[in-house]
């Protein structure tokens, strides 16, 4: 079959239906709980400084009215699971989601990057081909949808599993099961595995290479029919453990209610049937009958959203791939490691004091971290290169402003990786407030003194 075959293939809207309405609502529940936590406030309001992603320094929190910022997204999420505005409402939660996460790096998931990139493969799908307000209003509902619709999101969930399967590929997860040992032995809160266990060596080692077997295979054990409710099911418990045993928020569950999108058409239409049924009342008003009987075939006007969703996915195989244009080792340099599905791979610790000389008078300033930051920033700081530089550019410009002439910032840091010992991670010889942040390697990174194999 080539591709022009493929992409005149059809299907139902359903998967893509049941899909669109988990995502919107899930994604509601997890904002609203981030807001009823006062992480909003802890987070983006509080902190004197913000760390920024390279290219979006401008990207800043809006003071009081981050809390619209936030309601805005909540919002746009339930128009989007009720198919209101559809197009509108999804543009909307991708921009006001992204802006959210970029306002500050210490706040990167994967699990948020994961959002961000599905939200924006969203706008260019029918999601709201059916079963949506968008049908009511418009009294036009399609019977089919691209074929490719529905796979781009499976393939989106492909490209996770598997790349995070193949990042564990590495000596430290594979031979000496860390950082899972040092999750396991201190774990407490993981129900009907006992503290005895927790602590086993071998227990420690099946963890890892079940992780590792589990994201290679399942991708293809879902694509599968006689495999997909057995993988289904070891999806959800894969999820709970990980849960337990480092929490990740809503992440769990929008894998567990979105997986389901590897289904048959048929079963989520029976799904939606059965949400009919629990609507009756206002059925007749929202002709949802009629939603799921109408027979016209959704069909894209010009071939742009192909080209762009083709680019999308090209971007995505490509760009986990980068770390490998960089010298040394990627889980001490932490470059190109964002962005690459490398999930639960590091257990890092650090701690870094800064030094600020002034050579024009000779003054010279030890500079205490929490008089700028808080304690989670000063801990996500300590061991990231490109946050240690970003901070001494602050700190330099602090001291300027207070009145240093001839500004020099120095480093000394000390960093744990996988429960090896601590060792110099900065060359505290160079002027960091002299160094530039770049995609470039950073050569005042000092050299990894041992060696992990692997991908």
């Amino acid at each position: 079959m080539n591709l022009n075959t493929y992409f005149l293939k059809t299907t139902s809207p359903a998967p893509l239906v049941v899909f669109r309405v988990c995502f919107g609502l899930l994604m509601c529940i997890s904002l609203i709980i981030f807001w009823q936590k006062g992480w909003i406030e802890s987070l983006y309001l509080e902190p004197k400084f913000h760390f920024k992603f390279y290219g979006f320094e401008w990207v800043k929190p809006f003071g009081f009215y981050t809390y619209a910022l936030f309601a805005v997204c909540a919002i746009s999420s339930v128009f989007v699971a009720f198919g209101f505005k559809y197009r509108i409402s999804i543009i909307i939660f991708f921009l006001s989601y992204t802006y959210i996460q970029f306002m500050d790096k210490t706040m990167y998931q994967s699990a948020s990057y994961f959002i961000m990139i599905l939200s924006f493969l969203m706008v260019f799908l029918p999601a709201s081909a059916a079963f949506s307000v968008d049908s009511l209003f418009t009294r036009r509902s399609y019977r089919t949808i691209p074929k490719w619709c529905v796979d781009s999101v499976k393939f989106l969930f492909f490209i996770v599993f598997f790349y995070s399967g193949l990042a564990k590929l590495n000596s430290d997860w594979l031979y000496h099961a860390m950082p899972l040992e040092l999750w396991l032995s201190n774990s407490t809160n993981i129900p009907f595995i006992g503290k005895s266990i927790l602590q086993a060596t071998w227990f420690h080692y099946a963890v890892s290479w079940s992780f590792m077997i589990f994201e290679l295979a399942i991708p293809f054990l879902l694509l599968y029919k006689r495999t997909r409710l057995i993988s289904f099911l070891l999806l959800v418990g894969n999820q709970l453990f990980s849960q337990a045993l480092f929490p990740l928020g809503m992440f769990p569950l929008i894998l567990v209610f979105c997986a389901p999108i590897f289904f048959s058409s048929k079963w989520h239409q029976k799904g939606l049937l059965t949400l009919r049924t629990f609507l009756s009342p206002i059925r007749n008003g929202l002709h949802l009958s009629s939603a799921l009987k109408m027979t016209k075939d959704f069909q894209y006007l010009t071939p742009l959203p192909i080209f762009i969703v083709g680019v999308f996915f090209v971007f995505q195989l490509l760009f986990p791939l980068r770390y490998m244009l960089y010298e040394g080792e990627l889980f001490w340099t932490g470059e190109g490691y964002l962005f690459s599905w490398r999930t639960s791979l590091i257990e890092k610790s650090g701690v870094t004091s800064f030094r600020v000389v002034d050579s024009e008078t000779g003054a010279e300033c030890i500079v205490d971290n929490s008089e700028f930051l808080t304690s989670r920033q000063e801990q996500q700081m300590s061991f990231q290169p490109d946050l240690i530089l970003e901070y001494a550019h602050y700190l330099g410009n602090h001291y300027k402003a207070e009145g240093f002439n001839q500004v020099h910032v120095y480093a000394e840091s000390l960093v744990s990786l996988n429960g090896r010992k601590p060792a110099p991670f900065i060359d505290s010889s160079v002027d960091l407030y002299q160094q530039k942040e770049s995609f470039k390697h950073k050569k005042w990174i000092l050299p990894f003194q041992d060696k992990i194999r692997g991908l």
